[in-house]
């Protein structure tokens, strides 16, 4: 009985490391990053400006 010899298959492949796939993957990486960031800096105005982070305003002392 002979056995051939198995190719062994990667489950990504070259595919996963092609230039464009990588540069995709990159992009969309830095859109969530930037959305993430518009959220924080918009909490932090918000914060500064004297509101809870729920979205209503803090009670103010006289």
């Amino acid at each position: 009985m002979h056995h051939g010899r198995r190719r062994f298959h990667r489950g990504l492949g070259r595919r996963w490391y092609d230039r464009e796939n990588v540069l995709e993957r990159l992009e969309s990486y830095q859109r969530d990053l930037e959305q993430e960031l518009a959220d924080v800096s918009d909490l932090i105005t918000r914060l500064r400006a004297g509101e809870q982070p729920g979205g209503t305003p803090e009670p103010q002392s006289i």
